[in-house]
């Protein structure tokens, strides 16, 4: 074999040579994003605030070349209500997920100096939970619909002349949550003129009051140019309409007045075409800042006051707790300084956590128990009472059962006696003997002498009723011995 044909294979003839048929690189690394992102789809939320009858709905469905579903608001609600809707729009290949947050009743109270309020609670309430969301253990914010607001469209009534202090208190409140781009609602409502002096007061109010508005980025050379023109219109004069009329032979979305037609989509009518483009145009922009700037300020002070810290004194990460005086809070820092991670500090922060909650688990058993314990005394007491009393009355029953019991053996004998002297005056009436016209006066005397013996009988049961029942009979077997000696033969039954 010779030396140039030692290092081949006998088969490397045999092998089948293939071409590429695309480039192959990581400069393809963007294209990936694209499909990755048109795959996934965009979410914008956009949030328009005014008051109630200034256009946020014709506007919203100008913008957006869709006809949305907003039922018409009361001017009579008690506080300010936020009315959340989302759709999904499709253009070419591209999916958006739009949500339109619409402010009902704004600007109709009364008192006005909490009207700003609701909006500024549901803007933290969108950071709180896309935070909650992040701090979770298994995430899945591939797949969360991010509810935060990416602009904020702030309606300013066409009055010429200047802003309304809900209108300052508003923005200044909002202006590091959200971006905020301000807009001048029905435009048409003024001429030309007043609107351009409008503009300019509107601008330097807002810089005397220094309340930041969202400046469209002019770092991009692409867009710089546009952006520049864009940031020295601000605020837009917008009109907003889904009436389409017949000019020239071309149906054109418009408002039709008795002195002319405003068109929608003429930039020299009004702004709604420049606003649409640069929503299209800056739109990651918007998105981007929400998350770099307003959300990072909304989770590094939510975090501050969880007690978390980046960097110590001797730049390791550490969590502190929130003290209420200085002393304590040096005290615990420079515990946790010794730390080798935010995990330790977390886990001793945690575990700490963990004995303050059981031993406020113990007061609270403890106070329960006592608790307890006062309340089975309480009753035990009220019990006791209740038993003393019920023994009182009982004595008294028994008392008065013994009284009535006496009462009632007198009674009895009272009547046993009365039935007995009945008897006994009963008996001596029916044994009375009976008087015959003739008589001697042997038995004359003696039935004299008889009947007074008989009512002497009768006065002594009548009266005294101690007349003995042996003496009776004798004084009975007398009489019908003389009975016998008047009248032989005849006995006292025949008489």
């Amino acid at each position: 074999m010779a030396a140039s044909d030692a290092g081949r294979h006998p088969q490397n003839d045999d092998y089948r040579t293939l071409s590429l048929s695309a480039h192959v690189g990581f400069d393809s690394l963007p294209d990936q994003l694209i499909k990755k992102s048109i795959k996934q789809g965009f979410s914008f939320n956009v949030l328009c605030i005014g008051e109630t009858g200034i256009g946020k709905s014709a506007l919203i469905n100008s913008l957006f070349n869709s006809n949305f579903e907003d039922p018409p608001s009361t001017h009579f609600l008690p506080s300010v209500q936020l009315r959340t809707q989302t759709y999904e729009l499709q253009e070419s290949d591209v999916l958006l997920k739009l949500t339109i947050v619409n402010t009902v009743g704004f600007g109709d109270q009364m008192n006005k100096r909490d009207s700003y309020q609701p909006v500024v609670d549901y803007i933290d309430a969108q950071f709180e939970a896309y935070l909650q969301e992040e701090l979770k253990i298994i995430r899945s914010l591939f797949s969360y619909h991010d509810t935060r607001i990416h602009v904020c469209l702030y309606f300013i009534s066409p009055t010429g002349r200047s802003l309304k202090t809900l209108d300052l208190l508003t923005m200044r409140g909002l202006d590091s949550k959200v971006n905020i781009i301000p807009v001048i609602g029905k435009a048409d409502s003024i001429s030309k003129t007043e609107l351009q002096e409008f503009k300019s007061k509107i601008m330097s109010e807002l810089v005397s009051n220094g309340i930041q508005i969202y400046q469209f980025p002019t770092d991009d050379e692409t867009v710089s140019e546009i952006n520049t023109i864009t940031n020295g219109n601000l605020p837009f004069a917008v009109v907003g309409s889904m009436e389409k009329i017949n000019i020239g032979n071309k149906m054109v979305r418009a408002r039709q007045y008795p002195w002319g037609i405003v068109k929608v989509e003429n930039e020299s009518h009004c702004d709604t075409v420049k606003l649409r483009k640069m929503l299209c145009t800056n739109m990651e922009d918007l998105r981007e800042k929400t998350h770099a700037q307003h959300y990072e300020l909304y989770r590094r002070c939510r975090l501050e006051e969880m007690g978390f810290r980046d960097i110590d004194p001797e730049t390791k990460p550490v969590r502190l707790p929130c003290f209420q005086s200085y002393a304590d809070r040096e005290t615990v820092r420079h515990s946790y300084a010794s730390s080798e991670s935010l995990q330790e500090a977390c886990e001793a922060e945690r575990h700490k956590f963990y004995l303050e909650l059981q031993r406020k688990e113990e007061e609270i058993k403890k106070r329960f128990v006592q608790r307890v314990k006062e309340k089975a005394a309480m009753l035990k007491e009220a019990e006791q009472k209740v038993q003393t009393k019920f023994e009182c009355l009982m004595l008294i029953h028994q008392e008065e059962e013994l009284k009535l019991e006496e009462k009632k053996k007198v009674l009895e004998d009272e009547i046993a006696e009365f039935i007995e002297k009945k008897a006994t005056a009963e008996l001596l009436q029916s044994q009375a003997p009976v008087s015959t016209p003739i008589v001697n006066l042997k038995r004359q005397g003696l039935q004299k002498n008889q009947d007074f013996q008989l009512e002497l009988q009768c006065f002594d049961v009548r009266d005294e009723g101690t007349m003995n029942v042996q003496e009776q009979s004798e004084r009975e077997s007398e009489e019908e011995e003389l009975e016998r000696e008047i009248h032989p033969g005849n006995s006292r039954n025949s008489i």
